[in-house]
Parts: structure tokens; sequence; C-alpha cells
């Protein structure tokens, strides 16, 4: 389920905010003028501010005194700036990159050295490699890579055996080629990694038992699915064959067991906990994910039904309040719908983002919590 992200320097999200304000008829000047006050990161690189009592340019996140609103005026680029006679900042730098994009890019250079290498490199030879000291450099590495350099280096070990377990002549070749210098510290975790036994992922699945069964209720068709550790997943649709054939897509050659009358039970709990939220569910689930969206998941399940949270308040509640992109990402890779409420994580200010199973279906899930 993991998958490697790229790291992006600087945010767009102010892209989407910026259009919004638009929208409410507030004039890009105050909109500039607001990031400039907050300091806002995320704006760097749109435009830049000068100073005419200084004489001197700066990007919107500079940590310079704030200056006087008469005093300033907004540049499209470093160019016009000091076309219009102002010089850079010597403290924000804004004709070079800023400390966070050179800070991404040695984030990046960690990633790919990760992933290149045979074992996972040391803390200390990332850090070397960064030009910054172990301490400092894993700072900066989970600011803005939303895990640990541990954590990525191990999803990507992961990541390697899920692909090797599925081309190599045998699974103790795909466990070392993957990185693990035993077995045996592959196989003590590798339930919770693949969700089955390497042999079984490495067929395709062939001798898990996975029960399904397919249904309506009031957000369409859903489909339930489980294995011998609990609800591995909970679809919703519109088409029952396309949920099918997403299972079928995701575990080719495991025994998929539909029309089972014990696992009609399980069924009518689900729906049950659809339509009644507030009555909960105390089925087990199989949740197959990193460390990190284990940890995003559980927070999740701690949302009070009839609440929301956002995106920034879920990262400050794992202690990694830079997170967010990382969040919203393990929000978007979870295939347990309504068990792991994911649909109670909204923007900062309130509005709806994208859900895997329709914003609609999002709408109506939020609405029926807040009246239960």
């Amino acid at each position: 389920m993991t998958k490697e992200r790229k790291m992006i320097p600087v945010s767009h999200g102010h892209v989407a905010r910026t259009k919004r304000a638009r929208s409410a008829g507030v004039d890009t000047k105050t909109i500039y003028w607001n990031a400039v006050k907050a300091r806002d990161r995320n704006f760097d690189g749109t435009f830049f501010y000068s100073v005419a009592t200084t004489g001197v340019y700066c990007r919107p996140s500079c940590a310079a005194r704030l200056a006087n609103r008469e005093n300033v005026a907004f540049h499209a680029s470093c160019e016009d700036a000091e076309r219009a006679g102002f010089r850079p900042c010597k403290r924000c730098k804004p004709n070079e990159p800023s400390l966070h994009q050179r800070y991404a890019a040695k984030v990046a250079e960690a990633c790919q050295l990760i992933a290149e290498s045979e074992e996972a490199p040391t803390l200390d030879d990332l850090a070397h490699t960064a030009g910054l000291s172990a301490y400092h450099f894993h700072r900066v590495f989970k600011t803005i890579a939303g895990v640990t350099p541990k954590d990525y280096a191990v999803a990507h070990r992961q990541k390697r055996v899920r692909e090797n377990l599925t081309k190599s002549r045998s699974v103790t070749e795909a466990i070392h080629e993957s990185g693990f210098n035993s077995s045996g510290r592959f196989y003590a975790n590798s339930a919770e990694v693949l969700g089955m036994t390497p042999t079984d992922f490495r067929s395709g699945g062939t001798n898990a038992d996975m029960r399904f069964a397919v249904g309506e209720c009031s957000l369409g068709s859903i489909l339930v699915a489980a294995s011998d550790k609990g609800i591995a997943a909970i679809l919703f649709g519109d088409d029952p064959e396309v949920l099918i054939h997403d299972l079928e897509d995701r575990f080719p050659k495991a025994n998929l067991i539909g029309g089972d009358s014990a696992f009609e039970d399980v069924m009518a709990k689900v729906v049950g906990l659809v339509e009644a939220p507030e009555s909960g569910i105390d089925l087990p689930l199989d949740m197959r994910g990193t460390a990190f969206q284990h940890r995003v998941w559980q927070a999740l399940r701690e949302i009070p039904v009839g609440t929301t949270a956002t995106y920034s308040e879920i990262a400050e509640k794992i202690g990694m309040p830079k997170a967010v992109r990382a969040v919203a990402a393990a929000c978007a890779a979870n295939k347990i719908a309504v068990a792991i409420p994911c649909h109670r994580v909204v923007r900062n200010d309130g509005s709806l983002s994208g859900y895997r199973w329709g914003v609609e279906r999002k709408r109506k899930l939020i609405a029926r919590e807040a009246k239960s």
C-alpha cells in the first residue's frame, strides 16, 4: 500500500485558498497582505513584497519586522521588484531558494539514497550526505517527509519486498534482495505488512480466504470483505460489479467466498454502522499499511461521532504538525470506509475535500452523524 512520496518543496494549497477568497470578494492585495502578516510560507514564490522605507524586497515568510501597510508593494517576481529599484533582503534572500526548499531538496536526495541502497543507510550516513547533524537532519526529514528516516526506509523495503515476492525465485531470495538482513526480522511483522504469509502473497493470495458480501444501503452499493484477521475492506459505489472487480484486482488469486450465510451477519453490522453511526462497531479490522498510516487511522477512529477534524488537527494529534499532506495521503489510502472514518476529516476552512467514494457520500455521512 505504501507509495514513494515525491518531495514537493512548496505547497500549492494557497492557490485554492486564493481562489476561494477571490470568489468571496476579497481582492488579491488583501490576500497577499494577510499572507505577509501571517508569514505564510505557502505563498513563497507566488509573490514578493517590497518596503519603501528600507528599499528591500522579501518573500512572504520573511521573519523581519512587519512594515506598515502603506509602505508595502507587491511584485510578481524578483525581477519586477529589482526593476522597481529594490534590492533583495539579506535575511530571507528572496532571490535564492528558501531554507524550506533547500531542506526539501536534501530530504529528496536522502529518499533517493534510501531507494538506491541495498541496505538502509544509517542516520549518520544520511545526515552526513545532507551536511547536517544527525539530530537536525532527523527533525528536518520528519517535518518534510511526515515520517522518520527509519520509518521511510522500512516502508520502502516493504514496498520492495512486495514487488520482489512476485518475481523472485523464492521467498527467502525476495526478502534478502529487499534489504532485510535476516528472514526472522521480516517474518516478525510480515502479516501486518502483507496481510498474509509471504508465500501466499507471492502466489497472489492463493491460499487466503477472503469472505465478502455485496448489498445496498442509503449511500448506494456497498461491499464488505474480511480476512481471518478482520474486516479488510468496506467499499462504496454505484455498481456492485465494479466493487467486486476492485476486490478481485486486489487479491487476484485469493479464495473469494461469497454467499456465506454467517458473513451476512457481518454485513448487517456494517450496514447498521452506516445507517446509525452512533451505534459503533465491535468487529476487528484488518488494517494493512505503514506505521505512519496506522497512526493516522487510529487518530481518525478517535474522532467522536458528530464532529469533524481538520488535516492539520490530525497532524497535531499524532505529534507531527508539519505532516499535513502526509496525513491527507494516509486518509486517501484508507480502504475501510466508515469504520476508519476518514470522512470526518475536512479542510482547515471547514470545506469538504476529495473522498475516495465521492464527496457527496462524505457530505451525507457528516450530515447524518451531526443529527445522531
